[in-house]
């Protein structure tokens, strides 16, 4: 019970004050996420320079899940730290992170039991898959 009363109150505290749900007008690499399922639908907006992510932040609709998860991802401050815990989330939700990994994702761990919940794992890891693809792209585009 305590677990669920943690993903309650995490959720909710990112729903209620989030932190990293603004407009970002000088992002320098900005996605838009879609969830066609349920209609989530962000932008994802980044400022990052030499790798290191100066700011982020997120506009858009969805559910608690997506909306609170995108705003945890925010929290990190570097491309290679983003990616690699981007890439412990997903493990994470699919059931294949140890728990060394889940702990490393401090707050989104919290996520961890939407693995028991099919229609809402697409909630969860859409701002994670965004920010990959973000990176992906930004990527191609300044090898072009």
């Amino acid at each position: 019970m305590e677990s669920r009363s943690f993903y309650n109150e995490i959720l909710t505290e990112h729903n209620l004050r989030p932190e990293y749900k603004h407009d970002l007008p000088d992002a320098n690499i900005v996605l838009e996420g879609v969830n066609p399922n349920c209609g989530d639908d962000i932008f994802l907006k980044l400022k990052v320079e030499n790798d290191v992510i100066e700011d982020g932040a997120f506009v858009g609709d969805g559910c608690a899940i997506s909306q609170a998860s995108a705003d945890i991802m925010l929290g990190m401050k570097t491309k290679e730290e983003a990616l690699k815990l981007g890439d412990m989330f997903l493990r994470m939700i699919q059931g294949e992170a140890t728990d060394e990994e889940i702990d490393q994702l401090e707050e989104a761990s919290a996520l961890k039991d939407i693995a028991h919940m099919p229609a809402r794992v697409k909630c969860a890891v859409l701002g994670w898959h965004t920010l990959d693809e973000a990176f992906k792209k930004a990527k191609e585009n300044s090898a072009s």
